[in-house]
């Protein structure tokens, strides 16, 4: 008996305020793979950043990673940003089965004050369905393993 695992990305669009993200409907990869998440920001502002969140089922948006400009690497992964700053890619290398989530792509202005810049965002959960991101936009891409068994007759 062979196992085949795939991933798969699906798309959920929102928007709030004028920022619109967007992201392909779906792309499959097997286990093992580096998995590709574009995200299309093509009226981001001077002083905005993307940030991207992992939510799991019956738990909180987790941060995985945020930039400005350029790579940005973390232990989860790397987010490159387009020169333009109108499009970027999350890539979580080598996906397992603990990657199957869903991703958020998200646009928040930084505030400046004396001490600097601040780039907190501040966001809560409902699981009934609603979800606040406060004054930014998300797109949400799920990650859904598929898995496949065949049996070779001998």
């Amino acid at each position: 008996m062979r196992l085949v695992i795939g991933v798969t990305v699906f798309l959920t669009l929102g928007t709030v305020i004028n920022a619109k993200t967007t992201q392909p409907s779906s792309m499959d990869c097997a286990e093992g793979e580096n998995v590709n998440l574009p995200c299309n920001h093509s009226t981001i502002g001077g002083d905005d950043y993307i940030y991207w969140y992992q939510k799991n089922p019956n738990q909180s948006p987790q941060y995985v990673i945020h930039g400005l400009r350029g790579t940005v690497n973390s232990s989860t992964g790397s987010l490159h940003i387009a020169s333009d700053r109108k499009s970027s890619t999350l890539v979580l290398p080598q996906v397992t089965l603990r990657d199957t989530a869903v991703y958020y792509c998200v646009l928040r202005e930084a505030h400046w004050d004396r001490r600097g810049c601040t780039c907190a965002v501040s966001l809560w959960w409902e699981e009934g369905g609603v979800q606040s991101w406060g004054s930014c936009h998300e797109s949400k891409s799920r990650i859904i393993w598929k898995e496949n068994q065949k049996s070779s007759k001998r």
